[in-house]
């Protein structure tokens, strides 16, 4: 019956409504002559019926009220009932004055408006209350919760869960800071309190569940409501921001577990959709690095943008199967090609380029490991600067349009070879050649990549701990896999070719507090189920990172949380001769020498201790 109501809802609600407009006349009639109905008047009856409903019958469909939702019913569709019912009493007037004169009884027209609105609103509201009732089947204990907010949000949520008893949600109330939304109830449902309250709201009303329903709070707020939480022994829920809504899903079915990125404090960067899928549709892309956690993601953003091909190259055979398999199954219609190949191998970066010719190049193949590379210190720079200059080579000369770096933080001011070799490499592609686009991307540290701390920090705490941080004043730039890959995909759109640019990331988090945040969402106390120990500074490790260095200068872009670096460029010849030199202390095995050429190449490089150790006295003096 159900089902047969929504699929002829227009012609039901039409017939509805003319129904309703003949009753009311005939309501009005009985009201104004106490139900005692004289022949004459019967008549005049008679004559206005057909009258009266062919105007409301053009003044309702002028409204559009036949196309209202069943389901829904607020103010603006009140005010457009109302508003169409005035308008079809004024023009019943109008004709039943030029057809009957000014017999009829002037009493009936206010009263067949009251009384047709009051029809039209209770028939609606009997229909979405039959239409909101529990089908037959199986019931399901409802989880007894509280809505964390009592903005627009919290209204939201509040309203889908009343209109969706399936979720499995009992609302017993709603919890604000706002001190003068207390006790006040919004729609049923009362403001019991705020975060001061939670604990003993909870343990009172036997609360099994928060849906924390707070799309612009900060990190330390949602930290602070999860600790409460878990004095209570209540779970913890989280109610997405619009931006992070997926198309054509209700709300209810996207209330998800608090994330690590939800206490960050700073609202997450997005990506400008119409700009680059304008940039990217139809084009030939590329991708290295394609199995690693950027990679990888970039690979799934660019192919919901609808390129004609995405070439994904990795030496990793494994994760290279891996996102080639994801790909193929989501987007079955994508021309997908996997390519195994090292950026090292200049012969294969040719090969590739020459059998497939990208357009654009996303390039994020990289040794990243900052303590691993500082101990391999050739294999660093023979994969993250000669590795770049190789494929950065191969994309100016099969004529690609744009290439993109995928750089790091630790190119500032660098302490580790890592940090240096991703320098070099920026400067590579900030001299590449001028028919091909080139820019570089800086950003911090992505939460949840492979080897990153979050993965390890979940593994101590699976282990129950404890946890090792190096460092208590240890802090990182963080943000999202999602996020990264949304900036690189950003700044090629926007570039114009030699550009850095740098993703605004908030202030820097404290690894400890990270550590501590994460036992949190595991449902434990830090420092009392799981323990935190520090373990002292790695090789290359610095205190703080930085994502720009003071003499570079940076300024605003068309997006709000990326900015780009305007200090001057590398002058091309002094560079190639600086690499040959490099290039020649990595074939030589001579460590000092490849450091002396990193410091040249890269004057605010200090190297560690762990790559000084075994190189000669004189040489420490001169890099020092």
């Amino acid at each position: 019956m159900k089902a047969g109501l929504l699929k002829n809802r227009r012609l039901i609600a039409e017939a509805m409504q003319i129904a309703l407009a003949a009753i009311a006349l005939l309501a009005s009639f009985l009201l104004r002559f106490e139900f005692t109905l004289e022949p004459v008047y019967v008549r005049m009856l008679i004559q206005a019926l057909p009258l009266v409903l062919a105007a409301k019958l053009v003044v309702f469909r002028a409204f559009g009220l036949r196309d209202q939702g069943w389901r829904h019913i607020g103010f603006p569709d009140l005010v457009r009932i109302a508003a169409a019912n005035a308008v079809a009493s004024i023009a019943a007037t109008v004709v039943l004055r030029l057809v009957i004169g000014s017999t009829f009884p002037r009493s009936i027209h206010v009263l067949d408006c009251l009384v047709c609105l009051t029809l039209v609103v209770v028939a609606r509201s009997a229909i979405k209350v039959f239409l909101e009732q529990r089908s037959p089947g199986p019931l399901l204990r409802a989880r007894r919760t509280l809505i964390y907010g009592a903005g627009k949000a919290g209204v939201t949520v509040l309203n889908e869960l009343r209109g969706d008893r399936d979720a499995g949600y009992q609302v017993i109330g709603l919890l604000d800071d706002d001190p003068q939304k207390r006790s006040m109830r919004i729609h049923g449902a009362r403001v019991l309190g705020g975060r001061a309250d939670l604990v003993s709201l909870a343990r009172k009303h036997n609360v099994e569940e928060i849906l924390i329903a707070l799309p612009a709070a900060t990190g330390k707020q949602i930290t602070g409501i999860i600790e409460q939480c878990q004095v209570a022994h209540v779970r913890a829920k989280r109610v997405p921001a619009l931006a992070e809504l997926m198309d054509h899903k209700v709300l209810v079915d996207q209330i998800r577990e608090v994330r690590l990125e939800d206490l960050l404090g700073r609202p997450p960067a997005r990506l400008r959709d119409d700009q680059i899928r304008c940039r990217l549709a139809g084009r030939v892309v590329l991708v290295t690095g394609a199995g690693g956690s950027i990679g990888s993601e970039l690979c799934r953003q660019l192919a919901r943008l609808r390129p004609a091909k995405i070439v994904c190259l990795d030496q990793a055979e494994t994760a290279l199967y891996q996102i080639e398999h994801e790909l193929r199954t989501e987007f079955p219609e994508l021309e997908i090609h996997a390519e195994v190949g090292n950026i090292q191998n200049r012969r294969r970066m040719d090969e590739v380029f020459d059998r497939h010719d990208p357009q654009s190049v996303y390039h994020a193949a990289a040794y990243k490991h900052v303590p691993m590379m500082e101990a391999h210190l050739f294999e660093a720079v023979e994969n993250n600067v000669f590795g770049t200059r190789n494929v950065a080579r191969a994309a100016a000369l099969h004529g690609a349009e744009d290439f993109v770096l995928v750089s790091s933080d630790k190119a500032v001011r660098p302490s580790s070879v890592m940090g240096a070799t991703k320098r070099v490499a920026e400067m590579v592609c900030q001299t590449g050649a001028a028919r091909t686009k080139f820019v570089a991307v800086r950003f911090g540290n992505v939460l949840g990549s492979s080897g990153s701390v979050v993965p390890r920090f979940r593994e101590q705490i699976i282990a129950g701990g404890p946890i090792t941080v190096t460092h208590p004043e240890m802090r990182r730039f963080f943000m999202t896999v999602q996020e990264a890959a949304q900036l690189v995909l950003q700044a090629g759109a926007m570039g114009s070719g030699g550009e850095i640019f740098v993703l605004d990331m908030g202030e820097p988090v404290r690894i400890v507090d990270l550590a501590r945040k994460l036992v949190l969402l595991s449902g434990l106390r830090p420092d009392v189920d799981i323990p935190i120990v520090f373990s002292g500074s790695r090789p290359g490790e610095k205190m703080y990172e930085e994502v720009s260095a003071i003499e570079e200068n940076t300024a605003p872009t068309p997006h709000a949380q990326i900015r780009v670096f305007t200090g001057a460029r590398p002058p091309g010849d002094s560079l190639a001769r600086a690499l040959k030199d490099l290039s020649g202390a990595v074939e030589e095995r001579d460590a000092g020498a490849v450091v002396m050429s990193l410091k040249e190449l890269v004057p605010d490089y200090t190297p560690s201790n762990s790559v000084l150790g075994p190189a000669p006295r004189a040489f420490v003096h001169a890099v020092a």
